[in-house]
């Protein structure tokens, strides 16, 4: 076996069993550690296929923000395991026929082969993926990433009137443009105070 061939093999075994440890294991915090294994392998993966800018962005943007950002929110929830445990029961029934519509689909693709895809080397050009990937995104894909990119936008400036509408008008705080334009003579003021002694 060819040490490319073996890494593969290695990559997505250690791929497939975080993927399961992460809706299998009880504790949350465990879970998203799981999933941070999982992430990495796939960067691993990504990698081995020469698709160097899609790994190093699943490990910048998952790992290092999204997944730090699940952590922090799991640790500071108080979670109701028995809650959670009642409502994944009530949900089987659609659970169960969407993992085993799963199943079939990865076993036929599985038995079926690779073969149509072997022939798709032949129309890879020598020009690197990210540039590759930049074509795609900006012809073919253009209206689409712009969609995606206004519906980003608008989501983040709900999130902050959301959070600025949440304030009350009489809570203490401060106002950095005030901060910023004040004159620096009106930061100190000097007052003198007659201090009367006691006879």
């Amino acid at each position: 076996m060819e040490p490319t061939s073996f890494l593969f093999y290695t990559f997505a075994t250690i791929l497939l069993a975080a993927s399961v440890a992460v809706i299998t294991v009880k504790n949350p915090v465990h879970a998203a550690l799981f999933l941070i294994l999982s992430f990495f392998s796939a960067s691993a993966i990504w990698i081995l296929l020469g698709a160097e800018f899609l790994a190093l962005t699943l490990v910048l943007v998952y790992v290092g923000a999204v997944m730090v950002l699940f952590l922090f929110v799991i640790m500071m929830a108080r979670l109701d395991l028995e809650e959670l445990k009642k409502n994944m029961l009530a949900h089987m029934s659609v659970a169960l026929p969407v993992g085993g519509l799963l199943l079939f689909e990865m076993f036929a693709l599985i038995s079926y082969g690779f073969s149509d895809f072997s022939n798709s080397e032949k129309n890879i050009s020598s020009s690197s993926n990210t540039y590759q990937i930049g074509m795609r995104l900006y012809t073919e894909y253009f209206l689409a990433f712009q969609t995606a990119a206004v519906i980003l936008l608008v989501a983040m400036i709900a999130a902050i009137a959301i959070t600025l509408k949440g304030r009350k008008a009489d809570v203490k705080g401060q106002n950095p443009s005030e901060q910023v334009f004040v004159d620096p003579a009106e930061r100190l003021s000097l007052v003198k105070v007659n201090v009367k002694e006691k006879s």
